[in-house]
């Protein structure tokens, strides 16, 4: 990341007539959502919570940085469930994570559509299956 990049993947929220003013940090790295807000309530000022956006999108980076390494020795695997169009999904936003199936599709040039399936309300295996009918409904039509 260079000079030019200092709010990389960081955006400013300020919702009007609500009391939400703040900085948003959202990054994905293989298929694994992180977000957090930093408000200005919290933080004192816009400066602040600017700056703790910052030093924490910075101590990610480098998480994942080290993540990224780790996997340099290891065999990229493009798609572990087995099906074309249906993956694995977790997201983590402000520490708490769940996971889901989802199945992907396009029907028509320049359309995507994409149906998400929780593994904690199916279960792992019910949520893949579902997935998979899905997906193979979905290109069907």
């Amino acid at each position: 990341m260079g000079s030019s990049d200092k709010n990389y993947a960081i955006a400013r929220i300020d919702l009007p007539g609500a009391s939400t003013h703040g900085w948003q940090v959202r990054l994905q790295r293989r298929g694994v959502k992180f977000a957090k807000y930093f408000g200005d309530r919290i933080h004192g000022d816009s400066d602040l919570s600017l700056k703790a956006a910052r030093a924490w999108r910075d101590d990610l980076l480098s998480q994942v940085k080290e993540t990224e390494q780790a996997r340099i020795c290891t065999r990229s695997v493009r798609n572990r469930s087995g099906v074309v169009g249906v993956s694995k999904v977790k997201v983590v936003t402000n520490g708490s994570s769940y996971e889901f199936w989802q199945a992907t599709w396009s029907p028509e040039v320049g359309r995507r559509r994409c149906v998400k399936f929780s593994i904690r309300r199916y279960g792992d295996r019910e949520a893949f299956r579902l997935a998979v009918v899905a997906r193979e409904e979905g290109v069907g039509s």
